[in-house]
């Protein structure tokens, strides 16, 4: 009996020892990186608040009234006032949603609304100061002003965890709003029914029913408190009822008071559910039996650790930061979306179950995120990537096609063609083991000839082409279309389906067909094959009425992401590839309205929206490496930083964060389906990845200075390296990739 109680003792100072090590790479994450800009420029559109990794809860303060998309996450940096504390937001993107189910404590006289005037007292909001304020992975707090309260929050998968201490007063209180959501108008947002209901003195049950964004999101709500209610002020619209037990209506809050006469603590915990209050009630009692706020924090960054340690950095104290932080920033979706019994609401609005070893996922923003955070997670996260995809072919399996944007399990319809493909077929092409290859396959397929918004088959393949004159956007839905044809061209070929791969590899040339060889760009035609002019490469678009999504020509020219080489021959040649590439980097001409979502400016590159972040690494495919390693080092240094602004443009569900991190590593997936990766310049002295197979991959930078930026030379594994592109599969076979740094540019290494 004493050996092995000693031997438990020994197990439990071990992993104690463990925890303690990896909480050392939580110490550099700064939540606060990307909450606010600065001036008149774009940051991140991050929040600060406490979620564990691929949560569905993202508990966190609200700094305005209606937050919109200049403040997606509901929390900006540069506001001085908290109106309260929601469950659910997004992160870094451009639209605002979700923002469910806020709490806010006061003390003293009892106000049912807040107030958008920061210097108002007549409303339920409290200021607050950054020096009362802090964050890490998994926890938040701040010291609300006005009451005298300290508002602490941490969270499960699918709880929100509060922790008020309140000032020596005998009646305190919570406030409850279900009215409080995304600024209202936008989207046709509003709501549709809620209800608040009293259970007993210690749990409040409820639901609201949303539209915006998303069309119809229902979220389900259990609340549990440590203490009593003494009593309940209901509020539906300007009719107030006093000790009620249940209210119904669209403008619902609810004031609940509390005996903390001695200081005494308040911990409130809030389960959701978007199938019932019932799955509530179970993803409570699963996830948040306790009241132990402080052990919720220590298990929340349990989790954080071992993600954040899957990559193990050596650098300045500054990159560390940056590098950690953007690590955290790409885990924080996708989101969990099914309960711990396995069911969640189906894009059809039906009900359905997973099975025990599965999780349903969504906040798929795809024209972002394929690009570099999916490639990342095949690289970290393999069980997550199968059900990412596995979540994605349940839309098509309910919906009839795969998700262009998903939230909340319903497809938005944001943004162009439909980049679930290469997602998918990027995690078959890389053996990613759970996924069904050939219901896969059907969903691939059926999602590239069945018409859907901004994807009318039939005129695609009609024309050659999208006429500008029966869908706009035309030129930048021909050129990604034309890569996740590539994708769907590479599927068929591994399962040996012949005809489908002609049709496809066919499809995925049709980009040539706007290319104007007299204004070498990219052009729009309308359906009689004639040049749309006037054309200017320099003008912006916006979503909707211009050929290009959120960019120009200049930036569009380089998203050919299957085929660099034959855009290399379209331009003619590497001489004139490298001297245009070099033309977009100094060329500083703008016309017409910038999109806003436009900014990161190096020339024409804009490395805040998304159709630019790989072009610093085509330089790699005609022999100019040096020029890469320049251009990628720039960016980085430039448009990085551990500030609220730390981000140079909207997130976007991790999209900026994970260029970091692949960047700092020292490559990027240009194609980000072909499972191969360009190399550009070591950021960090050091890098250890950890593979889901027990190896790991080190990449080491010799001699790595502000200055020594170059590439001098490179061993892979011991043996010389020349190469300016490295495979999936080298980094999953583990070993070393080691460069010696230096300051002069060199042609070859």
């Amino acid at each position: 009996m004493k050996q092995r109680a000693l031997s438990i003792y020994l197990i439990g100072t071990f992993l104690f020892s463990i925890g303690l090590k990896a909480q050392e790479v939580t110490q550099w994450v700064n939540p606060f990186i990307g909450t606010g800009a600065v001036a008149s420029s774009l940051s991140g559109n991050n929040y600060p608040g406490a979620t564990v990794p691929f949560g569905m809860v993202q508990l966190s303060p609200d700094t305005r009234l209606a937050p919109n998309w200049g403040q997606a996450s509901g929390y900006d940096y540069n506001d001085k006032i908290i109106v309260g504390f929601s469950h659910t937001r997004l992160s870094g993107t451009g639209v605002a949603d979700l923002i469910d189910i806020l709490l806010m404590p006061t003390v003293g006289e009892i106000y049912t609304i807040a107030k958008e005037n920061s210097e108002s007292v007549n409303g339920y909001q409290s200021h607050f100061s950054h020096d009362q304020e802090k964050a890490s992975p998994g926890y938040y707090q701040v010291f609300l002003k006005d009451y005298g309260v300290n508002a602490e929050l941490t969270a499960t998968t699918r709880v929100g965890i509060h922790r008020y201490t309140y000032p020596k007063v005998n009646h305190s209180h919570l406030v409850l709003d279900l009215d409080h959501s995304a600024q209202k108008g936008d989207w046709d947002r509003r709501i549709i029914q809620s209800q608040i209901r009293v259970v007993d003195e210690y749990t409040v049950e409820g639901y609201r029913i949303i539209t915006g964004w998303a069309k119809l999101r229902k979220v389900y709500f259990q609340i549990k408190f440590s203490k009593p209610i003494i009593s309940t002020l209901l509020i539906s619209g300007d009719k107030q009822h006093y000790d009620g037990k249940v209210v119904n209506g669209t403008n619902l809050r609810a004031v609940f008071d509390f005996d903390t006469s001695d200081k005494e603590k308040l911990i409130t915990k809030v389960a959701l559910s978007p199938v019932s209050i019932k799955n509530a009630g179970l993803n409570m009692d699963e996830e948040a039996p306790g009241w132990n706020f402080d052990e919720f924090v220590d298990k929340a960054k349990i989790k954080w650790d071992s993600e954040l340690s899957k990559i193990k950095v050596k650098g300045t104290t500054l990159q560390k930061e940056i590098f950690y932080t953007a690590l955290y920033h790409t885990m924080v979706q996708p989101n969990t979306i099914s309960d711990v019994n396995g069911e969640f609401m189906a894009s059809d609005y039906s009900t359905q179950r997973i099975s025990e070893n599965e999780t349903e996922y969504s906040t798929f923003s795809l024209w972002d995120t394929f690009r570099a955070v999916h490639p990342l997670y095949t690289l970290l996260q393999p069980k997550r990537s199968a059900d990412f995809v596995n979540s994605m072919l349940r839309q098509y399996k309910y919906y009839g096609y795969l998700p262009i944007w998903q939230l909340w399990g319903q497809e938005n319809y944001c943004m162009i063609g439909n980049h679930s493909i290469p997602v998918i077929v990027d995690a078959i092409l890389k053996g990613i083991p759970g996924i069904d290859i050939n219901k896969a396959y059907e969903a691939v397929l059926n999602s590239s000839i069945i018409s859907h918004p901004n994807s009318p088959f039939d005129v695609w393949e009609k024309y050659g082409y999208m006429p500008e004159n029966i869908q706009t956007q035309s030129v930048s839905i021909t050129l990604e279309q034309s890569f996740d044809d590539w994708c769907v061209a590479q599927l068929a070929k591994k399962m040996g389906k012949i005809d489908d791969y002609q049709r496809f590899i066919k499809r995925s040339e049709f980009y040539k067909n706007l290319f104007n060889p007299i204004t070498t760009f990219f052009q729009p035609k309308d359906d009689k094959a004639n040049w749309i002019e006037p054309f200017d490469p320099y003008r912006y678009g916006a979503n909707g009425g211009y050929p290009f999504t959120e960019g120009n020509a200049w930036q569009y020219y380089w998203s050919v992401l299957h085929q660099i080489p034959s855009l290399v021959k379209l331009t003619g040649g590497n001489k004139a590839f490298s001297q245009k590439l070099t033309q977009f980097f100094t060329s500083t001409h703008q016309r017409g309205d910038v999109n806003g979502n436009a900014s990161g400016f190096i020339g024409q590159y804009a490395h805040g929206n998304e159709p630019s972040q790989h072009v610093a690494y085509l330089y790699d495919y005609v022999g100019e490496s040096w020029k890469t390693q320049r251009y990628v080092t720039m960016i980085a240094d430039s448009l990085y930083n551990n500030t609220s602004a730390g981000y140079a443009g909207n997130d976007d569900c991790g999209q900026m964060s994970a260029w970091y991190v692949f960047s700092a590593m020292g490559f990027y997936p240009v194609n980000p389906a072909s499972g191969v990766y360009a190399v550009g310049t070591p950021l960090l002295d050091e890098c250890i990845i950890s593979l889901p197979t027990g190896k790991t991959f080190t990449i080491r930078a010799l001699n790595r200075a502000k200055k020594n930026i170059y590439i001098q030379s490179a061993l892979l594994n011991g043996k010389p390296f020349h190469d300016n592109f490295i495979t999936h599969q080298n980094i999953l076979n583990g070993g070393i990739l080691e460069f010696k740094m230096g300051e002069k540019p060199r042609s070859k290494y």
